[in-house]
């Protein structure tokens, strides 16, 4: 079931925090670079994956926190290589692509919850009336809650009460 909250997705009381990035994305704008500040470890990490892999627009990256919460880093949009290591602009597609490869994730982890941004809408350039579609269309029917955070309040936790 998916819920619109408002609030700091930082703050979050989901196991699980997904946003969107590019591969081997810099993480200096938006909710990548809060994460980098706060898990400098999952930045390092992350490019190392991305160095090993090559990942493609559309796939995900699990990064385990602590205590059973994780962050999915979802590659919306190119970037990291051809582009000098800026982020490139989302489509629809990769967005799309990169909720099912999400959904494929929270069933095969049995995660519990999830908390994602307005995916692609700050550096991927998407509208949100392009994505919120995508997002209820993917994660509409799962089970567990599913708190997408449309306004950003920095410091203030959200009521991420189920139902």
């Amino acid at each position: 079931m998916i819920y619109e909250v408002e609030g700091d997705i930082l703050l979050s009381k989901a196991q699980v925090i997904a946003h969107g990035v590019a591969a081997n994305d810099p993480m200096k704008q938006g909710l990548a670079l809060s994460l980098h500040e706060q898990y400098p470890t999952m930045h390092r990490d992350f490019h190392s994956w991305c160095h090993q892999n090559h990942p493609k627009t559309g796939e995900a990256w699990v990064w385990d926190v602590a205590e059973g919460h994780r962050i999915v880093n979802l590659i919306t949009q190119e970037g990291g290589y051809g582009t000098g290591n800026h982020p490139g602009k989302a489509t629809e597609a990769d967005v799309n692509h990169a909720l099912r490869a999400l959904k494929k994730i929270i069933n095969e982890e049995k995660f519990t919850s999830v908390a994602l941004p307005r995916l692609a809408t700050g550096v991927g350039g998407l509208d949100w009336e392009q994505v919120k579609p995508l997002i209820q269309s993917q994660l509409g029917d799962l089970d567990i809650p599913v708190y997408v955070y449309v306004t950003y309040n920095a410091g203030q936790r959200a009521s991420e009460a189920a139902g």
